[in-house]
């Protein structure tokens, strides 16, 4: 998780120089652990050793992140997934968000993401779930108790639909599966497991809108 840590922030510093030639401010995510905060200054130890500081938007969304299982991916769920294409095109889940009802709609829709050639996000409601390989129905819509998703080891095929489309996105047992709850920045205490937002400004600070905290433990996904 380390290494994944300092090869997305390596990632993030790139992406950073490149911004600097355009002169745009390019959004990155920083994972790390809270070393403290004061006051809208938030000091974050990346996977590099180094003290990063990050200054909190007025509107800074806080938001926490616990562990879940596949099990959670149900018809009607509103979820966020980010997924990568394989060589055959099909999208594949690298990370599923699984939203509470009061965040149904949160950043409806299917857009590109910076995680990788092709690589995706998609949050949107749930329509089906079945073991990858099933043929697909067509024109159906069943409402009914989940009894059984897919045999351990198999990938689910997810169908997410929202306002203006829908994507398949297969799920295998390897892709981190987590629920998304409110929170608020008494969470941000020293050594809590956070994930970063934020956008470097003309000046060289940077600045954030979104944190996510891991609970009992968690390293939010990246």
């Amino acid at each position: 998780m380390r290494h994944l840590a300092v090869c997305s922030l390596s990632f993030a510093l790139l992406l950073v120089l490149s911004a600097s030639a355009t002169g745009q401010p390019t959004t990155q995510r920083f994972p790390g652990d809270v070393v403290a905060l004061n006051g809208r200054h938030l000091e974050l130890r990346i996977g590099s050793g180094e003290v990063v500081t990050v200054q909190l938007a007025d509107n800074v969304r806080v938001s926490a992140r616990s562990a879940a299982s596949l099990a959670a991916i149900a018809p009607g769920a509103y979820i966020g997934t980010t997924a990568v294409p394989r060589a055959d095109g099909t999208l594949t889940a690298v990370e599923v968000h699984v939203f509470p009802e009061a965040m149904r709609g949160t950043g409806e829709g299917h857009r590109p993401m910076d995680m990788g050639a092709g690589s995706t996000m998609t949050n949107a409601t749930v329509a089906s779930v079945v073991p990858a390989g099933t043929a697909p129905s067509r024109n159906t819509m069943t409402n009914a108790t989940v009894a059984s998703v897919a045999a351990s080891g198999q990938e689910r095929r997810i169908t997410l639909k929202y306002k203006d489309g829908e994507k398949v996105v297969t799920v295998d047992e390897t892709a981190p599966v987590v629920m998304i709850e409110p929170g608020d920045a008494s969470m941000l205490v020293p050594g809590a497991h956070v994930l970063v937002t934020a956008a470097k400004q003309a000046d060289g600070t940077l600045t954030s809108d979104r944190v996510s905290v891991g609970k009992n433990g968690l390293v939010p996904p990246i």
